[in-house]
């Protein structure tokens, strides 16, 4: 049994308040909200050169983000990556 389908269904599960609701995901330069508290930040390399990818959690709802600084990539940008 895969972990993946159990973690799609936590997502869906997951309430996101109004302003998590209205981020664009995959889409780079999108904007957050003001309510996103930025975290960690990595480095990945990737085939084009390295990407930087920070973490943030919205204070109100929990829900924690990832934004992928990808500019070769125009779907990069803001994803959840669960709750806290």
């Amino acid at each position: 049994m895969t972990r993946i389908p159990t973690l799609q269904n936590d997502l869906n599960a997951m309430v996101l308040c109004e302003s998590c609701a209205g981020v664009q995901r995959n889409w780079r330069r999108a904007p957050g909200h003001p309510e996103l508290v930025q975290g960690t930040n990595r480095t990945e390399a990737h085939k084009h050169g390295p990407v930087t990818i920070t973490r943030y959690r919205c204070e109100r709802c929990g829900t924690a983000w990832e934004y992928e600084n990808n500019k070769v990539d125009r779907h990069a940008g803001w994803s959840v990556v669960g709750s806290v």
